[in-house]
């Protein structure tokens, strides 16, 4: 077993932007849009973000293209980090950074100085400690300008799921497929669940398929637990909403 870096750089990375759509420059425009929709704009709580998990970036370029100066876009896996760099040339308000999620607010930025921090695409679970989930929600809030926003997104995968639910199509096309399959050990007592990423490649010369696999950890953080960090941190809930396996969207604001 591997952990959630190594799985990125070793395995995902390569088909991460293709597996949200393959186009960066449209996933940063419909972020861009959600994040309006959520009320992350540059205002009193000042133009600073922090983008946690960054990926590929088209977060980080979504909070630039609202106004945003700097964001800062944190990421530990070097290929991803790349990716965006390579996208953001053009926008020099986007600052790479390779960090770990959880020392590089104090490492990064003032306290109380910061307009927006977002923690996107199921970033949460992939720390090694429901511990290390709770000290980042309140490095976050310490973070934060008065008025200031921050966004989560994360899956909460507490409810075992069986038989044939456990493969989750992620995306298809003519020559690439992909498909996640979840395990529920007894090993970690309801605290992780197994993620086996199975990605098929067809050869363009001879037509032919190879399977690549590729496994890794991930927490189980139920819905409700989280809100509760959200809360002890100081964080007010503005907006929640949910969305397909799990998948939970919390907007939080600190009070001005």
């Amino acid at each position: 077993m591997t952990t959630a870096v190594d799985h990125y750089d070793r395995f995902l990375a390569e088909h991460y932007t293709w597996m949200l759509g393959g186009d960066l420059g449209a996933l940063a425009a419909a972020q861009r849009t959600h994040l309006l929709e959520w009320g992350v704009v540059p205002g009193p709580a000042g133009t600073t973000a922090v983008d946690l998990g960054c990926g590929p970036g088209h977060t980080s370029l979504a909070l630039a293209g609202l106004g945003f100066d700097p964001v800062f876009a944190v990421d530990l896996s070097e290929p991803l980090l790349d990716e965006l760099a390579a996208h953001a040339t053009g926008t020099p308000e986007v600052r790479p950074v390779r960090a770990d999620v959880r020392t590089a607010l104090p490492e990064l930025v003032r306290p109380g100085s910061v307009g927006a921090v977002v923690c996107l695409g199921d970033t949460l679970t992939h720390l090694p400690t429901r511990g290390a989930v709770a000290a980042l929600c309140a490095d976050v809030a310490a973070a934060l300008a008065p008025g200031g926003t921050a966004v989560f997104a994360y899956r909460d995968l507490t409810v075992p799921l069986t038989g044939t639910d456990r493969f989750l199509p992620v995306r298809s096309t003519e020559d690439r497929i992909m498909t996640c399959f979840l395990e529920y050990p007894d090993d970690f007592d309801a605290y992780t669940v197994v993620v086996h990423d199975l990605i098929h490649t067809r050869d363009p010369a001879s037509g032919d398929w190879s399977l690549n696999a590729h496994s890794y950890r991930k927490l189980r953080l139920s819905h409700a637990w989280v809100l509760e960090r959200f809360r002890g941190a100081g964080l007010r809930v503005a907006h929640e909403h949910g969305g397909p396996g799990g998948m939970r969207t919390v907007v939080l604001k600190r009070a001005s």
